[in-house]
């Protein structure tokens, strides 16, 4: 049977409709989440966690003296609780929601306690859900940092209040001025994983908190060497694999982008691995596997604001150069006369200064078209908001810090008492010994004999001092 002339083009309509109306109704249908972006996000995100814990606690435990270093794990697990309780209740919402105001210094509570986030909410091609989580893990490792600061000297309990206040009060504000559309992003600031928001405040904070605190009981005259060097670099290593899901992780999708911060984060750890080690090897005349780690930790750091903007021929150059002048930075501690007992403005002040202005120099559209291009690429504009975003962060991180220190220390005390320091914040705070050889220990830490030993302990302690 023939099909007459008007019912070839009514079926054609009929077939095609569906394409036209979805054509014409996909502005208003709700975004749906990518399985590949969502999965890699979610991976990311527990790299990322994973360089809190355990990589940075065992980092940072190594490094302090063996009657210290329960108290830094413990520090390192409790902020981690802390923040991320925080980070639901406002930390979020502060950061990455407008407020409401056109000047963008802080955002609104509109999405307190996730308030209006489903299992529906999208936020580019994630889960929103997914998004909260794996900004959650910069929240939580950014305080966690300054830790090295104060290390072996702050009371507990001032560490978890400070922890509060400070990302409350330097961390979100900071956050949302460069990543949750504030007024430096309204600039053009690029930071690509956290170079300034995360590293630089960390910095300046950790220096704020060193001088307040005032130095180490015996420091520098008493040598306070590393009590578990395999600890560190067993540390360093998890920092290095998690850093991917720090960097990597930034492009919010498993893409192209993802990859090539892939390729310049390795990269550039491992020409500062190398940078530092050559350096110590020249000035020192040996290599130290010490060195070597904490190499690595300033590429890491130095390449972060750049990883997704800069080639990876320039990622060498950053790592090189932040191999030599952290390492230098940490040396001159001693001579300016600070105790950053573990080296937190050397490396992540410092390093994470010249990865923001590096990136200001090395960045280009080549790499990625979202960013711009820097000095090198004809743009010297991006070079200044680089600095200016680091002046800003210093400024801001310094006051702030500053003033809950002062706080805190009038309201509850900060440092520990000079017999609790001199006997370990394991015993003093915590109660506990982190080496107990043979199934025993030199103390008892139960019932009336833990208040024997630390007697004993303290009297050791002023005898000693």
């Amino acid at each position: 049977m023939r099909v007459s002339n008007y019912r070839v083009p009514a079926a054609l309509g009929l077939l095609l409709f569906p394409i036209f109306s979805w054509a014409q109704a996909a502005p208003g249908v709700p975004a749906v989440a990518d399985t590949g972006d969502t999965a890699w996000l979610i991976s990311a995100t527990a790299l990322v966690l994973f360089m809190t814990l355990p990589g940075l606690a065992l980092f940072y435990a190594g490094l302090v003296r063996s009657k210290n270093v329960l108290s830094i794990l413990i520090q390192c697990f409790t902020i981690t609780c802390v923040v991320s309780l925080l980070w639901l209740a406002v930390g979020y919402s502060l950061t990455f929601s407008d407020g409401g105001n056109a000047q963008g210094w802080i955002g609104g509570l509109d999405k307190a306690f996730l308030a209006g986030v489903t299992r529906a909410s999208v936020t580019g091609t994630v889960p929103e859900s997914v998004f909260f989580m794996f900004q959650m893990t910069f929240a939580v490792i950014t305080p966690a940092l300054v830790i090295g600061g104060f290390a072996e000297r702050m009371r507990f309990s001032a560490v978890l209040l400070f922890s509060v206040l400070w990302s409350l009060l330097v961390y979100v504000p900071i956050a949302h001025w460069v990543w949750g559309g504030g007024w430096l992003a309204k600039l053009g600031v690029m930071d690509y994983a956290g170079g300034i928001v995360v590293h630089v405040s960390a910095g300046v904070a950790a220096l704020v908190c060193a001088v307040v605190l005032g130095k180490r009981r015996g420091f520098p005259h008493t040598a306070m060497t590393p009590h578990s060097l395999p600890f560190t670099v067993a540390g360093g290593g998890m920092l290095w694999v998690g850093w991917f899901g720090f960097n990597a992780g930034s492009a919010l999708a498993a893409n192209g982008l993802a990859g090539h911060a892939f390729v310049t984060t390795n990269t550039a750890t491992a020409a500062a691995a190398l940078a530092w080690m050559f350096t110590e090897w020249a000035s020192r005349g040996k290599p130290t596997v010490l060195g070597a780690a904490s190499g690595a930790v300033a590429g890491l750091v130095a390449v972060t604001p750049a990883a997704g903007f800069v080639t990876p021929m320039a990622s060498i150059a950053i790592g090189a150069v932040a191999g030599v002048i952290c390492y230098t930075a940490c040396n001159l501690k001693a001579k300016i006369g600070y105790d950053d007992s573990l080296d937190v403005v050397g490396v992540h002040g410092v390093g994470g200064t010249w990865g923001a202005l590096a990136t200001g120099i090395f960045a280009t559209k080549l790499v990625n078209d979202a960013g711009g291009d820097g000095l090198l690429y004809g743009n010297p504009k991006q070079l200044v908001i680089q600095i200016m975003a680091v002046g800003v962060t210093l400024v801001l991180g310094f006051v702030m810090t500053t003033v809950i220190l002062k706080v805190l220390d009038a309201v509850m005390g900060l440092r520990v008492s000079e017999e609790d320091e001199m006997a370990g914040l394991d015993l003093s705070q915590h109660s506990e010994t982190a080496y107990a050889l043979g199934g025993g220990g030199e103390y008892s830490v139960s019932g009336g004999a833990f208040e024997e030993a630390m007697r004993a302990t303290q009297a050791k302690a002023r005898a000693a001092h």
